[in-house]
């Protein structure tokens, strides 16, 4: 279970940025640093950025904050505090699902209805990388795929060209693991962009069913009750 949990996490990602920018005026919800880079582009081409893409980066890092002190006093005082985040993030990512579905689809990006589904799903996405940099500390940030792709190719070369000092299972085994977060990601993406053209916004029901299956995958340590999962 503790592998199947971050290729949920990566899958999850993929599917809800790519559902996102398709359905939100291209905001990216889950790599929220693309957005810095588009009110940059906007800056630079004379015109305002949307006002979604640049609360989105405050959004993105308050909830990061709250997350990380919210979960170290909860687990100070015995809970799990990993399992109650997932939970809510559970819960903001079938909120947007509810909210687009009944007030999209989106033409304008300023719209109440359409910054309330995008900052929910920033929301949830930033929980997922506060409790990704805490509890899977070992593992690459399942919301984008940049280091991950990195680490495969230097693995790959680590193994066709060893070098004498390669410990050649830990290598593979590293490999392996990356290579099936980055897999999950990419058929996240896929995936999101074949049923957004097929059912619109119904498509992002899919990321909380997804959700309610990483909470059945959370190891549980017994001794502590508390949620510690490693990756």
């Amino acid at each position: 279970m503790r592998r199947v949990l971050p290729i949920l996490l990566s899958f999850n990602a993929g599917f809800v940025d790519t559902a996102g920018f398709i359905s939100l005026g291209g905001l990216f919800t889950a790599h929220v640093t693309g957005n810095i880079v588009t009110f940059a582009a906007a800056l630079a081409e004379g015109h305002a950025p949307e006002f979604g893409k640049v609360v989105s980066i405050p959004v993105f890092a308050v909830v990061v904050a709250g997350a990380h002190l919210l979960g170290r006093a909860m687990a100070l005082r015995g809970y799990s505090d990993f399992r109650v985040l997932m939970a809510a993030k559970l819960v903001l990512l079938a909120h947007a699902a509810h909210v687009a579905i009944t007030f999209g689809p989106f033409f304008d990006p300023s719209a109440p209805s359409t910054l309330m589904t995008g900052m929910t799903l920033v929301s949830a996405m930033a929980l997922q990388n506060a409790l990704h940099r805490t509890h899977l500390k070992d593992l690459p940030p399942s919301t984008m795929i940049t280091g991950t792709v990195t680490q495969i190719l230097v693995d790959v070369m680590a193994l066709w060209r060893p070098h004498p000092e390669t410990e050649r299972q830990v290598t593979l085994d590293r490999l392996t693991r990356f290579s099936a977060n980055f897999a999950a990601f990419v058929c996240g993406c896929a995936l999101a962009s074949f049923l957004c053209l097929l059912f619109g916004l119904w498509a992002l029901m899919v990321p909380p069913l997804v959700a309610v299956a990483e909470i059945f995958t959370l190891p549980t340590d017994e001794a502590s009750g508390n949620d510690r999962p490693k990756g």
